[in-house]
């Protein structure tokens, strides 16, 4: 049976008053990917404080130090494999066997460059752990050949964000970021994209899937597949539906004064729930606003209440 790991990039801003935020955040997920450690290298007294505060079975993966993947891009060098074995043994105290590597979408895959990285992996001691590599590239092309081939050799999971692509070959884990299709990583999935994305998931037989939420909304997302993938149901984003729904989204953050235009660009990426059991972006409903300032959320309401017939039917 396979086993689903379901969660986010971080705790960091899992808030919930007077809780440790990781102690708080095991308590609704059984997953986190450590997003820190892209960042900064922790010592190994912090990560074993991470592993004391979550219950045994709670999982983590970590994210590969920068400096290997943007600075000395995964070469064969002294420095390489000191910043790979310390990146190891915070995976070994946090009883973890996955490292995430991601290298930017500027590192060009020539055959000399995939041959050389060939060389750090070929002389690199894992000690058990195994590698999930993120290789951004821009635009769609595929992967060179003989670097997925690299991957496959090395026994290495090609992590993608599958609401976008696919992996290049199948593995028996699955582990997949999700951005979604937003800019900045600003972006909440709808019913239909989980679905998708779940479709995805298991349309290939895995040992395990993880599923690591990175967008504004992680958290709300994360808990939705959750809930979903618990009772084939997905729970309203809000406590009411309509415009009454409506409201509650744009009371989080909305400022006032402000434009139809300034309205779609900043809150029509949320969604909201238009019945209980159907969920649409803000936007759909927002573009039907006249074009003028609004002073505040009651002014939005009201008017989006006396739009021609077609718009108060679907509220």
């Amino acid at each position: 049976m396979t086993k689903f790991l379901i969660g986010a990039g971080g705790w960091a801003y899992f808030q919930v008053p007077g809780q440790d935020s990781l102690t708080a955040y095991s308590k609704a997920f059984n997953f986190v990917e450590v997003n820190s450690t892209f960042y900064t290298m922790p010592s190994l007294r912090e990560a074993e404080s991470w592993r004391r505060r979550v219950q045994k079975d709670f999982e983590f993966t970590v994210r590969c130090h920068r400096d290997l993947t943007h600075k000395l891009k995964l070469e064969p060098l002294d420095e390489s494999y000191r910043i790979l074995s310390e990146m190891i043994a915070i995976c070994k105290t946090l009883e973890t066997d996955i490292l995430h590597v991601q290298t930017p979408a500027r590192l060009k895959f020539t055959d000399s460059k995939i041959q050389s990285v060939r060389d750090f992996f070929q002389s690199a001691s894992l000690k058990g752990i195994r590698i999930a590599w993120e290789a951004r590239q821009t635009g769609t092309q595929p992967l060179p050949t003989n670097l997925v081939k690299l991957m496959q050799d090395f026994n290495i999971i090609h992590c993608v964000d599958v609401s976008r692509e696919e992996p290049a070959y199948a593995s028996d884990v699955l582990y997949t970021r999700l951005f979604g299709k937003g800019k900045h990583n600003i972006y909440q999935f709808t019913d239909e994209e989980l679905e998708e994305i779940d479709k995805k998931a298991t349309r290939t037989e895995h040992r395990k899937v993880i599923v690591s939420f990175h967008g504004l909304r992680m958290y709300k997302d994360a808990a939705r597949y959750k809930l979903y993938k618990q009772t084939g149901k997905f729970p309203q984003v809000t406590k009411s539906t309509g415009l009454a729904s409506l409201r509650e989204v744009l009371s989080e953050d909305a400022k006032f004064p402000t434009t139809k235009q300034k309205l779609l660009q900043h809150q029509g990426w949320k969604l909201f729930d238009l019945t209980q059991t159907k969920r649409i972006r803000a936007s759909e409903i927002l573009q039907k606003l006249p074009q003028q300032t609004y002073q505040n959320i009651n002014q939005v309401i009201q008017t989006l209440k006396k739009t021609p017939k077609g718009t108060s039917a679907t509220l």
